[in-house]
């Protein structure tokens, strides 16, 4: 007999693995509660991960196939992934151990560990999900201290012939269209309806209730939005090509009090779990851009250099820079979060709305956890590692692979310049010409020093001014740097005493 591992991130349904049926293999998943604790999780993500598991056992065995799943409440559940295959192990006449490549460092460390303590033959496979191998983007980049995605994005886009034309050049004449995807929601455009799904999920929120699960966020347990299982996935995909693909590129970074969803996909939780592959998406968004005269040119480009410009370049840089880059921390930041990324409780109306959002459904788009939590964070010096874990809790999509690349590297620079050539620190200025929370704010957006001034704004230059020995070789800085020079010294101190005493207040 062969026992086949299945992660809860491997919910591929047309994995090879799966495309014939065999008595003589049983396939594994279970629920873990160190799963469920790893890191303080959202509870609409606890539940989208288990609904999505149990869904797809059922899938499997529908099919014919001999399935164990053991339950998080289960009394033979160990409550860890190899101590409950040593259990199976030792219950089952298995003769081979076979398992998919595992996307967390974390996992892939503990099954490598696992297999050589085994005293039968075993065998990793691919996942069969992603454009790239592992190792691709360190190959590409080899003998370079700096991975531009720019350049790998390119590289994807010749090498899997998309949007590029008989001699290898980008249809359109441009690589990027990046310019034109950072337009501010208009105050008289109509709000999309966020497309959302209906199950009652009480009996196992009930469970993690009764085995006392820590999680945050907020959840109704009788009607779960997001979609459960492949088909719901496609669903959700399909309203997105056909009814706001159309204006995605152009308002993707666009932040508004008006509503949540906008014009974004919110395929992330289903392609990180395989549920849906990359391939199958983006070809589904160049079959719109072929099909629908509204689907233009930018748009496409600007959702496709997401998957795999993005996404396939952040598990690249995960894969080439780990164990190491759990470690990085290049301004040697150590402050707490503040207790309001928990609550959502502060007079800065962009950070409530953001978080505030994130603890109702459990999702933000790309810039508003970019710009907003994070931005704030690095500015503020937090300790990454605080940061990770809750970018990683809060976030229904979030796993590791794609999040520490993101929340470390992109959006703190706590990697030194391995992802971004410079820190994604903005004042108030950015974050009122994206968006309209500005105009709600306690504070005002205008003023650097005083009571009612805007914290981004003072916090913005004592974060380079404190910092400037870490950056002051990053070319992209100098303009920056060469303003706070000339200014002032009066106007200087100020800046630092209005940051200083916001700190203390923290």
């Amino acid at each position: 007999m062969k026992l086949r591992l299945i992660l809860s991130d491997q919910l591929n349904i047309n994995h090879s693995w799966f495309q014939t049926k065999s008595e003589d293999v049983l396939y594994v998943m279970m629920e873990t509660r160190l799963e469920m604790e790893y890191v303080c999780l959202h509870r609409q993500k606890q539940l989208g991960i288990l609904v999505n598991m149990r869904d797809f056992s059922s899938k499997i065995r529908s099919r014919g196939n001999n399935m164990h799943y053991i339950c998080l409440d289960d009394s033979e559940n160990e409550q860890q992934l190899d101590w409950n295959l040593l259990r199976l192990l030792s219950e089952y006449p298995v003769t081979k151990f076979e398992f998919q490549e595992a996307d967390e460092y974390s996992t892939h460390a503990m099954l490598q560990q696992f297999v050589t303590s085994l005293d039968i033959p075993y065998e990793e496979v691919s996942s069969e999900h992603f454009f790239t191998e592992k190792d691709e983007l360190g190959k590409f980049f080899a003998g370079k201290k700096k991975f531009l995605m720019e350049h790998f994005y390119r590289h994807m886009r010749k090498r899997h012939h998309i949007l590029v034309d008989g001699n290898d050049e980008p249809v359109g004449g441009k690589w990027n269209y990046d310019g034109q995807n950072r337009e501010r929601f208009p105050d008289d455009m109509p709000v999309p309806e966020p497309y959302v799904f209906h199950h009652d999920l009480t009996s196992i929120n009930e469970m993690l209730d009764k085995m006392e699960i820590k999680s945050m966020g907020h959840v109704n347990q009788k009607d779960f939005i997001w979609p459960v299982g492949r088909e719901e996935a496609l669903e959700m995909l399909n309203h997105f090509l056909q009814h706001l693909l159309p204006h995605f590129g152009t308002y993707q970074d666009a932040m508004t009090t008006r509503g949540w969803t906008l014009f974004h996909s919110r395929v992330s939780f289903a392609l990180n779990r395989k549920l849906v592959s990359p391939k199958e998406v983006v070809q589904a968004a160049l079959d719109a851009y072929q099909n629908d005269a509204s689907v233009t040119l930018p748009q496409v480009e600007g959702f496709i250099r997401q998957i795999i410009g993005w996404r396939e370049y952040m598990r690249g840089v995960y894969w080439n820079q780990m164990p190491e880059y759990a470690t990085k921390n290049h301004f040697f930041a150590d402050r707490p979060l503040p207790a309001f990324y928990w609550t959502g409780k502060t007079d800065m109306n962009c950070l409530r709305h953001v978080i505030t959002q994130s603890l109702d459904y459990g999702w933000a788009h790309h810039i508003q956890r970019l710009m907003i939590p994070g931005n704030f964070a690095m500015l503020i010096g937090a300790d990454p590692d605080q940061v990770d874990d809750w970018f990683l809790g809060m976030y229904h999509d979030a796993i590791q692979w794609v999040e520490m690349p993101n929340g470390r590297g992109m959006s703190q620079f706590a990697d030194g310049g391995i992802v971004g050539t410079k820190p994604y620190a903005v004042s108030a200025n950015y974050i009122n010409n994206m968006s309209d929370y500005c105009q709600f704010c306690t504070f005002d957006k205008n003023k650097k020093v005083g009571k009612d001034a805007c914290p981004f704004n003072a916090l913005y230059w004592h974060f380079y001014h404190r910092n400037r020995k870490r950056l002051a070789w990053y070319p992209r800085l100098n303009q920056i740097f060469a303003i706070w020079d000339r200014m002032p010294e009066d106007r200087r101190t100020a800046y630092l005493k209005q940051a200083e005493d916001f700190l203390k207040r923290l």
